[in-house]
């Protein structure tokens, strides 16, 4: 029997009263962003946040909850952006939306940092036994492809580079439910012949870093034909569609003629329209997909908003939460 599990992709949108508490606390260097416990003004602000989407994943029900990572100013590539061997450069269009990220410039050996680790653990604390927890990381082909190297002089190693990078984040996340690996470069910048069995094999090492299960999410658009071949020859759990920026009949034509993995996750909710999603509608959604792929019988559905959340104002965002656990009661 099918389980169905609502959450989401992470990166939800700051609260307001954040955003001007952290625009008076001007000045501030890199290390300052860090959640250690060395105190001051800015990590307490991020500790409230924390606290608060955490509540709001609570008080809707989700079967996962996320960390937030209301930090990750930069998106998926924060990651970096916060390490030492990393030198933030200019303002880059993030993808071909109207959001904005400074590039990381790597210019260094890319050793541990824990930085992630250490929010999935403050998460955890806060969360105790309440929920099962669940992180979120950049795929390795998305960070290779939004960072710039200064560093590894061939795309190969820095891919290469960027994987065992984030096997050491993976290996050292506390204890955790679910990993999602955010892969949309596989969508918008898709890799080359001979790059993308590079890219399956990398996402397949981080996936192999955890014991938890893992879904490699992608979104914007469908995966090429040729990169989800690539692309199903890596060991993880479930991959992740967008059917709602997405080409549908691509994504299904992609499971039905290749299969897909065991479970699945659907981006059924518009993670940057307002426009709110009643359960019903999420119901339909899912089982319109359920109704086109009559050879699989998956073990878990993942039901999630495409995309990340941070692009919607934060009432339209814990709405979507209310969704998407609701309609959990009719699937």
């Amino acid at each position: 029997m099918t389980e169905y599990v609502a959450t989401t992709p992470g990166l939800y949108p700051l609260p307001d009263w954040a955003k001007d508490d952290l625009s008076e606390l001007k000045g501030h260097q890199k290390e300052d962003l860090l959640t250690g416990d060395e105190g001051g003004e800015i990590p307490a602000v991020y500790e409230d946040t924390r606290g608060e989407v955490l509540d709001d994943q609570l008080t809707a029900d989700l079967d996962r909850v996320v960390e937030g990572q209301l930090r990750w100013d930069d998106l998926i590539a924060h990651p970096l952006t916060v390490h030492d061997a990393v030198e933030t450069g200019g303002i880059v269009r993030y993808y071909d939306n109207n959001n904005f990220y400074r590039d990381p410039k790597v210019v260094g050996e890319l050793d541990f940092s824990g930085d992630m680790a250490t929010e999935l653990e403050h998460a955890a604390e806060i969360v105790g036994d309440d929920a099962p927890l669940q992180a979120t990381l950049p795929g390795p082909y998305s960070l290779a492809k939004l960072a710039t190297d200064q560093h590894y002089g061939d795309e190969a190693e820095f891919l290469d580079a960027i994987t065992q990078f984030l096997v050491g984040e993976a290996t050292a996340l506390p204890d955790h439910e679910t990993l999602y690996l955010l892969e949309p470069s596989l969508v918008e910048d898709p890799p080359e012949d001979g790059e993308d069995a590079h890219a399956s094999e990398a996402i397949d090492a981080v996936a192999g870093a955890t014991d938890s299960d893992v879904v490699v999410h992608t979104y914007w658009d469908t995966l090429e034909e040729k990169v989800y071949a690539h692309l199903m020859d890596a060991r993880f759990d479930a991959v992740g569609f967008d059917f709602v920026a997405g080409d549908r009949d691509q994504a299904l034509y992609n499971i039905n003629e290749y299969g897909t993995k065991d479970s699945i996750a659907l981006g059924v909710v518009d993670g940057q329209n307002t426009l709110e999603e009643d359960p019903e509608t999420v119901v339909e959604r899912v089982e319109w997909i359920d109704e086109r792929v009559p050879n699989e019988e998956f073990d878990r559905v993942y039901v999630t908003p495409n995309t990340e959340l941070f692009y919607l104002p934060v009432n339209k965002s814990k709405n979507k939460l209310t969704a998407l656990a609701d309609a959990m009661e009719v699937l």
